[in-house]
């Protein structure tokens, strides 16, 4: 089960929502139709199958708006559910119910999303060796709750962004004129516990690599049959990462050629919105 985010990260997310989505003058809908003493009880009900993830993105919301409503977390982050099961019952006062509505949503089916998404990808490499990990494709402002979701469908978390471990990319290459430099440079310059990845493109670039000891190696895009080479040559050296195109129709083959871990992008890129809903009770 993955550790829960600290309410700290989520709240800045859920009050940049909460005032893109109630503007200048506030849910004037509710204001004409409902009386500002009015009391609702709801349920946030799965209407597909998924993963639970962002279960304190819906609390925050209701609570932003009312601090005294109760609000009943049914299925924990990293439980499977089905549809039509309840996921969260709420009471409160129905004007801020309504108003948090949207916010409360679309965090929980994007984040659900991503979570039965990758649910799928470890299921379809189960048996292997082979870790699945997400990438730094995600949607600005919300990399934690996304890379939380990851998590909770079973994934595994890449780097957080550029400043926690060392990851040479092609371009880094060209600047400094060779895989084998770029390591070199990157080895010098890290810290006892920074870790240096090099991506490469080729077998001729994964020997130069390797003479100068880094502790990861990104295969891009590589075929099958490469793939089980660079395993062969590497015999357990350092670290291999299977990267690029990865889908849930060829993950499976991947993870069968003996590489470590599997880099795929689409786990937040390209999840599909969960369908999840809110109804009065």
């Amino acid at each position: 089960m993955a550790p829960a985010l600290p309410d700290l990260l989520i709240e800045p997310v859920i009050r940049a929502a909460l005032a893109e989505d109630l503007g200048r003058a506030g849910d004037v809908t509710a204001a004409a139709c409902i009386p500002e003493d009015a009391r609702m009880k709801a349920v946030f009900a799965a209407r597909k199958d998924g993963v639970m993830a962002g279960g304190a993105c819906a609390r925050l919301a209701l609570h932003a708006l009312d601090a005294a409503a109760t609000v009943e977390v049914q299925v924990a982050d990293g439980e499977a559910f089905a549809a039509g099961d309840v996921l969260i019952v709420v009471e409160g006062r129905a004007r801020a119910i309504l108003g948090a509505e949207r916010t409360a949503l679309n965090l929980l089916g994007r984040l659900c999303g991503i979570a039965t998404l990758t649910r799928a990808y470890g299921q379809a490499v189960e048996g292997t060796s082979a870790r699945i990990a997400d990438t730094r494709k995600t949607t600005p402002g919300l990399r934690a709750l996304e890379k939380h979701a990851v998590a909770c469908g079973g994934g595994t978390n890449h780097r957080f962004g550029l400043d926690d471990a060392i990851l040479i990319k092609d371009n880094h290459v060209a600047v400094c004129g060779g895989v084998a430099e770029t390591v070199r440079r990157a080895k010098a310059h890290a810290g006892h516990l920074m870790k240096v990845e090099v991506e490469v493109d080729g077998l001729d670039q994964l020997d130069s690599a390797l003479a100068e000891g880094p502790d990861v190696v990104m295969l891009d895009n590589f075929s099958l049959e490469d793939l089980r080479e660079a395993v062969a040559r590497t015999a357990g050296r350092v670290t291999l990462e299977a990267s690029g195109g990865v889908t849930l129709e060829t993950v499976r083959a991947i993870a069968e050629t003996g590489v470590d871990v599997i880099s795929v992008g689409a786990l937040t890129h390209s999840a599909p919105n969960l369908d999840i809903g809110l109804d009065a009770a």
